[in-house]
């Protein structure tokens, strides 16, 4: 596939994608729960943060490299798990992992991907975490857990905020389902909760839908049957966070499912300061939910995160560019943080911190705005040990032909 020769953000990869795919499948990818608050609210957030510009500092040995959890980063950057990605591409998640380790991320595969996990850990070895939403059966659980151990996966993400699909108006109303030949492959011959049949009229949640949704001794259970590293992701409030540490969780990432289970949540961004407040350092945190720019990136990391992840833009790229359009926007998004470390004077991933941000408080009689807080130098989990790497006096922005996945 060739890539536009216009497209020179992620948001360009939405409007071109939203030319090419069925309606149906634009409205699961791109819809949200209910009246779609929180998924607005997702990108709202990003852009009422205001930052300071930063002159003369030292780039000499700057670098925004990673190492987390077993993956090797060019930047904080790994996919976010996404299911079906055959709706996107005909090589679905073998197209996008090999576009992610082109761009030096990462990728998280869905348990819910529509190619076999073997043949997406060949097209991108340790470059991979699994994630996982805890089956009905543990037997199952254990069977898609050996199966990514057995491929070389490098952690198990487990999705905890999605018991019930969200309420999702936009794709009920396309009617989505899924073509002939796209399937979750991984969960063949699995059990699945279903609602036992109920009056028109009665809800069937509580009838049947929930009967094997996950609890707090389902991840005590989970951690003892792996030496992976374990993440929780769809951590929203403080005390979830506790709670995940004193079961074992390796590390947590912070997220409202994109927007798309419990409508009228705050912003990611938003509930990530006080999770990294509680968890003060004791594992790498992650966020996602509405970063398209680096400087959402830069954002992230200076309340908190270790990293970001990244999904629904990542579609896009898929359905436009296949592999090469995935490396390219993963590309686009690691230039445009580095360009944001370099202009608000940060060299490397341990000086981002707060102090990048414009305070709220109003401006004295004088019109000039209160006094910024003291620099603070964020307090970095051992895991995510750093390796320098040098910036670019002039970023330059990738292009297609600069990229050979």
């Amino acid at each position: 596939m060739s890539i536009p020769a216009d497209i020179v953000s992620l948001d360009d990869y939405e409007r071109h994608a939203r030319s090419r795919l069925p309606e149906a499948t634009l409205a699961y990818v791109g819809g949200g729960a209910a009246g779609e608050t929180t998924l607005r609210r997702n990108r709202d957030a990003f852009a009422a943060r205001r930052l300071y510009a930063r002159g003369l500092a030292d780039f000499r040995n700057a670098s925004a490299r990673l190492r987390l959890f077993g993956l090797s980063l060019e930047a904080p950057i790994v996919v976010a798990p996404m299911a079906l990605q055959r709706l996107a591409h005909p090589e679905g998640e073998i197209a996008m992992a090999t576009g992610a380790r082109a761009a030096g991320c990462g990728m998280t595969v869905s348990c819910e991907a529509s190619v076999d996990f073997a043949r997406i850990a060949a097209a991108a070895p340790e470059s991979l975490w699994l994630q996982l939403y805890l089956q009905p059966r543990r037997a199952d659980t254990l069977t898609l857990l050996r199966r990514a151990e057995d491929c070389g996966y490098r952690a198990v993400v487990l999705t905890i905020d999605a018991p019930v699909n969200g309420v999702r108006d936009a794709e009920r109303r396309a009617g989505f389902t899924p073509p002939p030949g796209v399937s979750a492959v991984n969960l063949a011959g699995f059990r699945q909760a279903t609602a036992a049949r109920v009056a028109p009229a009665r809800s069937p949640v509580f009838r049947g839908l929930l009967d094997g949704a996950p609890c707090w001794d389902d991840v005590a259970w989970l951690r003892d049957q792996t030496r992976l590293p374990l993440l929780l992701k769809g951590v929203t409030h403080p005390d979830d966070a506790e709670r995940a540490l004193a079961l074992g969780a390796d590390g947590l990432i912070v997220s409202n499912h994109g927007g798309r289970t419990l409508d009228m949540q705050p912003a990611a961004i938003d509930l990530l300061p006080a999770i990294a407040r509680r968890v003060a350092g004791r594992v790498p945190l992650l966020a996602d939910g509405g970063v398209r720019r680096g400087t959402d990136a830069l954002c992230a990391l200076a309340l908190g995160a270790s990293a970001v992840m990244v999904g629904r833009p990542l579609f896009w790229a898929l359905a436009v560019g296949g592999a090469a359009g995935v490396a390219h926007a993963l590309a686009l998004l690691a230039t445009e943080l580095e360009a944001a470390m370099a202009l608000t004077g940060r060299p490397t991933l341990a000086d981002i911190d707060d102090s990048i941000f414009v305070p709220d408080a109003p401006a004295d009689a004088c019109g000039r705005a209160a006094a910024a807080p003291a620099t603070r130098t964020r307090r970095q989990p051992a895991a995510a040990a750093r390796a320098p790497r040098r910036l670019s006096r002039l970023a330059p922005i990738p292009t297609p032909e600069s990229l050979d996945p």
